[in-house]
């Protein structure tokens, strides 16, 4: 479920909450600062990092419930005087929220969804499914495509899908800086997608599933079809991690790790977000796997 419809729900279900904001960090932090959370008498929404901190900081929040207060702030260091070794030092702000503070917040988690990254897994079978179920938990935006319906319809994860007829176009259409996963039930489809990926030469990642072999031949494909196209930025094999198990599941979980170490790069955290573009071909279908 998206970060802005939970909160949303979180919000409009409690009537009296809470919010923690981390206002300011020094040194060593398990979250950075502008992290919020959010606290009610029986609930919380969110999390400042755990441990000690938050343990101290959603007390000190439920004191305020019961006490009425509307304001206060902490500063904690993390090191041995409450028994967490981060390090750091961080300031926090507990604030009792109004309606409108509800408003701003769930507008700021809106704003959050709409710049997460693009995640493109460009196959529905076996293994996107799996991509599709563990990416739903990530910050990402993962659409999945195929061009085969009876596939899409398999998928259970709260994901965008597409079913579409030219799955280039799904490539072509993409925000910069998306991630783009190949793994078609056709390996010339795989080599089309793979191809139109590369060549757009902004893309955080793109991974095509196969073999060392399957790789060779894309790059003699591309050198003749592509007008000499270098794949030295593919990934292929993609979760090429050593492990010998070959079942999606673990397949797929070495594949989000490699896709997002990039996503969440120094590099990719300090480069040019592109508006996203509108789709181009195919039906597109929602988080929910319905027709729009």
């Amino acid at each position: 479920m998206p970060a802005a419809q939970s909160l949303k729900t979180f919000l409009s279900e409690q009537s009296s909450v809470i919010r923690i904001a981390l206002t300011r960090v020094r040194g060593s932090s398990p979250r950075n600062e502008g992290t919020e959370m959010f606290v009610s008498p029986s609930a919380l929404w969110g999390t400042i990092g755990g441990g000690q901190l938050e343990f101290m900081a959603i007390n000190a929040a439920r004191d305020m419930l019961r006490d009425g207060s509307l304001h206060r702030e902490m500063d904690v260091p993390l090191g041995p005087e409450i028994g967490q070794c981060c390090g750091g030092r961080v300031e926090l702000q507990l604030t009792r929220m109004r309606s409108s503070d509800k408003g701003a917040a769930t507008d700021r988690a809106a704003r959050r969804d709409d710049a997460l990254p693009h995640v493109y897994v460009m196959g529905a079978g076996h293994v996107g499914r799996a991509l599709a179920d563990l990416f739903q938990h990530l910050p990402v935006r993962c659409i999945l495509v195929d061009t085969r319906a009876e596939e899409i319809d398999l998928c259970t994860a709260d994901v965008e899908t597409r079913l579409s007829a030219i799955p280039e176009a799904e490539i072509l259409s993409a925000p910069e800086g998306s991630a783009f996963i190949v793994l078609t039930h056709d390996h010339g489809l795989d080599f089309l997608l793979t191809t139109a990926a590369l060549e757009r030469q902004d893309a955080a990642y793109v991974g095509m599933i196969g073999s060392a072999t399957k790789r060779i031949k894309l790059r003699n494909w591309a050198h003749k079809q592509c007008d000499g196209q270098s794949i030295e930025h593919l990934r292929c094999p993609i979760g090429a991690s050593g492990s010998r198990d070959k079942r999606p599941s673990v397949i797929a979980a070495f594949v989000v790790a490699e896709v997002m170490a990039e996503l969440t790069s120094e590099t990719a955290a300090t480069a040019p977000t592109g508006a996203t573009k509108a789709p181009v071909m195919g039906q597109h279908r929602d988080r929910r796997g319905r027709s729009a």
